[in-house]
């Protein structure tokens, strides 16, 4: 897919926001919520990162605080990143009916309305849902919700929807359509001049819209049906999400449970009017078009609105590391400019002073021979 550098902009933002979110969170679980810098350095690899975690966090001395003791360094959350935490966790109850509707949406999607635990924590941030989700929200709704383990094995816990609600079984596509008083169908974000991707677009979006609510296993296998429900459900799996976007990987591990074909980035390129695929930072993400206006969200949560806090405030600290930077390499070029004029200087005297070394050796006061004569002209009082 060509790349597009507005949405290639909005992932770069958001995977320097990912990496020091995830951080935030090592620092707040961790006792006293103060972390060695050493232990941060362990975790580095699994947040993609190379190099010093000391030089990271320095970048971002807004969020991050650190210090030196006990010949250790050490790394805690500044006081206006505590500030934030604390928005984000008002912010987060207030929206725990937002969370059950989201839950409850992706459950009856799914083709027994049940997902695995392990699959849903790996995207639990992508909704938005607070890490005790299971022991916060899920037993607090048993009405909708239920955990069930039908194996028995350790990691098949499942949570799984106890009762239908119609109410909620209606795609973003299909309350937009109802809002306009028209027949619910994709929009398309591309190019006029791309005109062949603009037929086969037309050409799609003409076909009856399937809700990704509904049974799929009627539909025959690789039939245009089947394609539209598959985009439809990936569309509304999207519009669900803070950001609008997703790790295709991570989207493959429910491929059994939303009935998705085997090469999902297949059917993802085939419509890129509909949806963005990328490669940046080597993870292949989807990104809804119709979700953006250039590089930033249309609709933005108030989730994500606390969080482009954290993001201002990471550039902040980011800009003023740059500036400390870019003036300690102006002093440093301004120090390295005196040295080398103090050493031509010194060139110069060494220069002069073996001049005059060489000036005695030919015949000076200083030679003995020229001693001698100086003195007899002197006392001599026959010489003329």
């Amino acid at each position: 897919m060509k790349k597009e550098s507005d949405l290639e902009s909005a992932l770069s933002r958001n995977h320097r926001w990912i990496v020091n979110n995830q951080i935030k969170y090592i620092i707040l679980r961790y006792p006293g919520q103060v972390v060695p810098v050493k232990f941060l350095q362990k975790k580095f690899k699994t947040l993609d990162l190379q190099g010093k975690a000391l030089n990271w966090l320095k970048k971002y001395p807004c969020c991050f605080e650190v210090y030196f003791e006990d010949d250790k360094y050490y790394c805690r959350l500044t006081k206006r990143m505590m500030f934030l935490v604390e928005e984000e966790e008002a912010i987060k109850d207030m929206q725990e009916p937002v969370f059950v509707e989201r839950l409850a949406k992706l459950l009856m999607m799914s083709l027994n309305h049940r997902l695995n635990v392990v699959k849903l924590n790996e995207i639990k941030r992508n909704f938005g849902f607070p890490d005790d989700y299971l022991i916060r929200i899920v037993p607090k709704y048993s009405d909708l919700f239920r955990v069930v383990n039908y194996s028995g094995r350790r990691n098949s816990m499942e949570i799984e929807l106890v009762s239908w609600k119609p109410d909620l079984a209606v795609t973003k596509i299909e309350a937009s359509a109802q809002k306009q008083g028209s027949q619910p169908c994709f929009s398309c974000s591309l190019p006029s001049t791309w005109v062949k991707s603009w037929e086969k677009f037309h050409k799609f979006n003409a076909a009856p819209y399937i809700s990704p609510y509904l049974d799929p296993r009627g539909l025959t296998e690789g039939s245009e049906e089947l394609e539209k429900r598959n985009v439809g459900l990936l569309h509304e799996f999207l519009s669900l999400t803070l950001w609008k976007k997703a790790s295709i990987l991570k989207l493959g591990h429910f491929r059994r449970e939303f009935g998705l074909p085997e090469k999902l980035n297949v059917l993802l390129l085939k419509h890129p009017g509909i949806f963005y695929v990328s490669n940046k930072y080597q993870i292949y993400t989807v990104l809804l078009r119709e979700g953006y206006s250039g590089s930033e969200l249309i609709d933005k949560d108030p989730l994500v609105v606390v969080k482009d806090k954290f993001g201002e405030l990471m550039q902040e600290g980011l800009h003023e590391y740059n500036r400390r930077h870019h003036l300690a390499n102006l002093e440093k070029k301004k120090k390295d400019m005196v040295l080398a004029r103090l050493d031509k200087s010194k060139v110069r005297s060494s220069e002069i002073f073996d001049n005059d070394d060489q000036g005695d050796k030919l015949g000076g006061l200083f030679d003995p021979e020229e001693r001698k004569r100086f003195y007899k002209i002197l006392f001599d009082d026959t010489a003329p």
